[in-house]
């Protein structure tokens, strides 16, 4: 999956989170957050939290069929508020897919 069929897979998908995602549609995506989180707050700070909330839902859901995907339920994204379960998390997203992950 290239980067431009990633981010509109992730973008037409913003609020679903039943599935799986790949490795590479969730990495394409993450990085088309960074960017765009780059490049908005350089345009200032009402654009940044603009783009900000508007890309929350595609990530949580992005973030979500990942962990389906490699067998575990997206409300362990909730380790996030922790501060070190991000970790933990990104251990996980970068783990190859599940035959029989959750779907």
């Amino acid at each position: 999956m290239d980067f431009v069929t990633a981010v509109k897979s992730c973008l037409t998908q913003y609020a679903s989170f039943s599935g799986r995602a790949t490795r590479p549609e969730f990495w394409w995506f993450f990085l088309f957050q960074i960017l765009a989180l780059v490049v908005t707050s350089m345009l200032g700070d009402l654009a940044y939290s603009i783009a900000a909330l508007l890309l929350l839902l595609p990530a949580l859901a992005v973030g979500a069929r990942r962990l389906h995907d490699v067998g575990r339920s997206g409300w362990w994204q909730l380790l996030t508020l922790t501060g070190i379960g991000y970790l933990v998390l990104l251990y996980w997203w970068v783990q190859p897919g599940k035959d029989g992950g959750q779907a």
